[in-house]
């Protein structure tokens, strides 16, 4: 190769290399994520900023969303575990027992009743069902296989899912100072009727300290039962092959309490983690805003929508009445 082919073939190296820059809508991307790791950025505020970036620029790597909001939502709620005590854990866990089972059965009951009346998919329902019952999105990715849903049928229940979801982050703080309720009573309340633990956590967090370790306590309790709901479904669609997906890091939470609350050395490191973990929520709602694309906002349909809008606010109306009846 003579020293003429040599420079044509550098120069159209770097040309291709400078095809390859990033773009516009990356650099609009890594900016406002990197403002999610400012304190002026609370969860609601990043959900929404996410919002705005998915209609204007769009997600520059939709395709890897889903499992980077997965792994990073699990990591932060572990990490949420170092700064919470397993005693008061253990407390508020039997304290919200009935409670969850309660609810869980109303929604469930409901969601069926719907179906009939509203003439729905009995999949589609079932799974938009799950998600409000339990925990939103990780119900329904549990469950899907276990009833052999197909990709429409799931993309619509998580679609109706995630944007009901994405309205209680902003209107249950606002109802919960409305209402004067309680650290107490809002943990409880958000963990039960907001359906992603993303969004739980997000709306506990602005509420309170304590808020937000009942709500975290009683939410990942509550996502146990996607294994009974799944074993049941199974049944009930005639598909007990299908193995169950546990969901293994409530078990690295529960460690991390464990560590919290009898090892000494921890204290001097805890804060920081939790601290960290908080970030790393605000940018899991920051993704999950920006991955709600208009084609996901078309995919879910009517009666769908309605019945995840008619299942939410009973399941919020219900609980509240319980808590403001029952808890201080």
């Amino acid at each position: 190769m003579d020293k003429a082919q040599l420079i044509s073939k550098t120069q159209h190296r770097l040309s291709e290399l400078l095809d390859k820059q990033i773009s516009y809508r990356e650099i609009v991307f890594f900016i406002v994520a990197a403002l999610c790791f400012s304190s002026f950025i609370s969860p609601p505020i990043a959900l929404l900023l996410g919002l705005v970036v998915a209609r204007i620029t769009g997600h520059p790597y939709l395709h890897l969303n889903h499992k980077i909001t997965h792994i990073l939502l699990q990591v932060s709620v572990v990490g949420l575990g170092f700064g919470m005590n397993a005693n008061t854990a253990l407390q508020v866990g039997k304290e919200g027992f009935l409670f969850t089972v309660g609810s869980i059965l109303f929604t469930l009951t409901l969601g069926w009743l719907l179906c009939k009346a509203l003439k729905i998919d009995l999949k589609t329902s079932f799974l938009i069902s799950a998600g409000t019952a339990i925990c939103g999105g990780s119900a329904i990715a549990a469950v899907s296989p276990v009833i052999g849903a197909k990709e429409k049928q799931i993309s619509v229940a998580l679609g109706t899912v995630f944007i009901l979801n994405s309205v209680a982050l902003f209107v249950f703080p606002l109802v919960g100072e409305w209402l004067h309720l309680s650290q107490n009573q809002f943990g409880l309340w958000s963990a039960i009727a907001i359906h992603d633990t993303s969004s739980v956590v997000g709306a506990a967090a602005k509420y309170g300290k304590e808020a937000l370790q009942i709500a975290t306590t009683v939410k990942l309790a509550r996502a146990l039962w996607i294994i009974p709901l799944a074993v049941i479904a199974s049944f009930v669609f005639k598909t007990q092959k299908v193995k169950v997906k546990i969901p293994y890091f409530i078990g690295l939470f529960v460690v991390a309490m464990l560590l919290n609350t009898y090892i000494p050395q921890v204290q001097y490191v805890n804060g920081f983690i939790v601290n960290l973990s908080k970030i790393g929520l605000t940018l899991t709602l920051f993704l999950i805003g920006s991955g709600l694309t208009g084609n996901v906002l078309k995919s879910v349909g009517l009666k769908p929508m309605l019945q995840g809008v008619i299942l939410w606010v009973s399941i919020s109306i219900f609980t509240l009445w319980v808590i403001l009846s029952f808890y201080s």
